[in-house]
């Protein structure tokens, strides 16, 4: 089978952390993204979870923010009170 050159891009302290996982688990880089690449093609899928995490940072920010009051409005018991305070500025 005809061999091809393939160039990734990557953080370079991320690329010495990656070779010594590989070293590790007794393979290179490129076996690893072979392996990583024949997997992909035969499931057709990316075959590990690809997730963020849940709430992120600027969630977890905005719900700490609720819980202490800040940037909250104060509560009203109808629409006429609502329209009555909006009003109340002009």
């Amino acid at each position: 089978m005809a061999q091809t050159n393939v160039n990734i891009r990557m953080d370079s302290d991320l690329k010495t952390q990656f070779e010594a996982f590989c070293t590790d688990m007794g393979m290179t880089m490129t076996t690893a993204f072979t392996v990583f690449a024949k997997k992909a093609v035969r499931e057709y899928r990316i075959p590990f979870e690809i997730g963020a995490e849940v709430p992120n940072a600027v969630t977890r920010k905005a719900i700490e923010d609720a819980k202490n009051g800040i940037g909250i409005s104060k509560g009203f018991s109808s629409v006429k009170e609502l329209m009555e305070d909006l009003n109340a500025d002009d």
